[in-house]
């Protein structure tokens, strides 16, 4: 008799990294003690998974989605703006334009603004206020805007307005080119007229949000405490709510997400799966992991499969904190003791790799495991980049992997051609 089990898919944002030197050329993983993952590996299959693409570097949510059940295609057209909007409730207006954005200390100058820290010193506390004072700006031409805050320094931006277009440029310039400045918002296509009219309205917000911000209270007092005042926002990733329909809806799959991150739980409720989210839960080093533990516990008695995702070793990648990544991934590893069964399937994977030497992602592949107590072994002994570069399940891309562990919870019939739908 055919034995349907449970998944659980613990999902650790930016797991994959480079080599340290302080760790004599050796990854986080590499040298964490994680003794609860390897003996996953040892009874289990191993192997790298490229999100979309070998070599490609990816962002939370198009790695996410692809975890969650998105085809290629579809997590290729999902922009991060309205992914960010579901995340903060803004999810009953499919006719509004989101961006996402980031609450940045700026300088301004007779050409535009200096970008002096993209996040604000990760502002973490009173952009309820800021987003408040901004308030609900006409910005000539009948459109409007006003911005919710999400998680830490960053922000969601909603546009409102008749032919409004998502084809255009960013303002953020990205870490990497931070030294041009605030970007000016231009159409992709100068001859669309949409286009012209909603980057207008978008470099208009941006001196005027300055302008609202720079004096706030809050700000003097980051000031006055040698801290980087949140004075104006950079913006990115513009779209409209989308219509999606994952592979685990058509499998009829009941589905949870527990998470700390407004990205991930963004995603979740886009797609229609329980959220378990807790103020205990954040997107930080501090976050709780027991209690996401004992919350994946009682989720998987009434879901099919659940996703447990946790942030912080990503914000240690960021922050360059190869120490704090390696003592996360120990704490991690303790955490989810709790959860190990022979009744369920467990897999290990991320979103993506983040290097730890430059704070950026990369196109690394994944190293990612999956446990069925019944299936295969391979020869892995340790969970690590290295270790996984022989193991079982060879390098495949994210989808692959989800299949895979669909497959080991018996949850996959053979291939019938509506299936492609789901597959690119």
């Amino acid at each position: 008799m055919l034995t349907i089990r449970k998944g659980l898919m613990i999902i650790l944002d930016g797991l994959g990294d480079r080599g340290i030197p302080a760790f004599g050329g050796k990854t986080p993983l590499e040298v964490a003690d994680t003794p609860n993952m390897d003996s996953l590996a040892s009874t289990g299959q191993c192997g790298l998974v490229d999100p979309l693409f070998p070599g490609m570097p990816v962002g939370t949510h198009t790695g996410t989605c692809l975890l969650l059940g998105l085809s290629k295609q579809q997590a290729m057209k999902l922009a991060r703006g309205p992914v960010e909007a579901s995340g903060v409730g803004l999810d009953n207006d499919d006719k509004a334009l989101f961006f996402r954005c980031n609450f940045a200390t700026l300088e301004k100058s007779h050409n535009g603004f200096h970008i002096l820290d993209r996040r604000a010193g990760r502002i973490n506390t009173g952009t309820d206020s800021l987003a408040a004072e901004v308030g609900q700006l006409d910005l000539g031409g009948g459109i409007t805007a006003s911005l919710h805050p999400a998680t830490q320094h960053r922000v969601v931006l909603q546009l409102n307005g008749e032919g409004l277009s998502h084809d255009i440029s960013n303002t953020d310039p990205g870490n990497r080119y931070r030294s041009k400045g605030v970007l000016s918002c231009h159409a992709n296509d100068p001859l669309d007229s949409s286009a012209v009219r909603t980057s207008d309205a978008v470099n208009r917000l941006m001196d005027t949000t300055h302008e609202k911000l720079r004096h706030h209270p809050i700000n003097l007092k980051r000031i006055e405490k040698g801290l980087p005042p949140a004075n104006g926002i950079i913006c990115r990733s513009p779209g409209r709510l989308p219509k999606l329909k994952p592979l685990l809806k058509t499998l009829k799959l009941k589905t949870a997400v527990i998470s700390g991150e407004q990205t991930v739980l963004g995603l979740g409720k886009l797609l229609g799966y329980t959220l378990f989210k807790d103020d205990r839960f954040t997107a930080m080093p501090n976050t709780d992991l027991n209690g996401k533990v004992k919350t994946a516990m009682l989720a998987l008695d009434d879901h099919d499969i659940v996703y447990l995702h946790i942030k912080a070793t990503d914000i240690h990648s960021h922050d360059r904190d190869p120490v704090g990544k390696r003592e996360m991934l120990a704490k991690i590893d303790d955490a989810i003791a709790p959860l190990i069964s022979d009744a369920l399937v467990i897999a290990i994977t991320a979103d993506h790799s983040t290097d730890t030497n430059t704070g950026r992602h990369t196109g690394d592949p994944i190293p990612s495991l999956i446990y069925n107590p019944l299936g295969r072994t391979d020869g892995c002994r340790h969970f690590s980049e290295l270790a996984c570069a022989a193991g079982g399940l060879g390098r495949i891309n994210s989808s692959g992997f989800l299949l895979t562990m669909l497959d080991q919870m018996n949850q996959l019939e053979n291939f019938k051609p509506k299936d492609s739908a789901f597959l690119f």
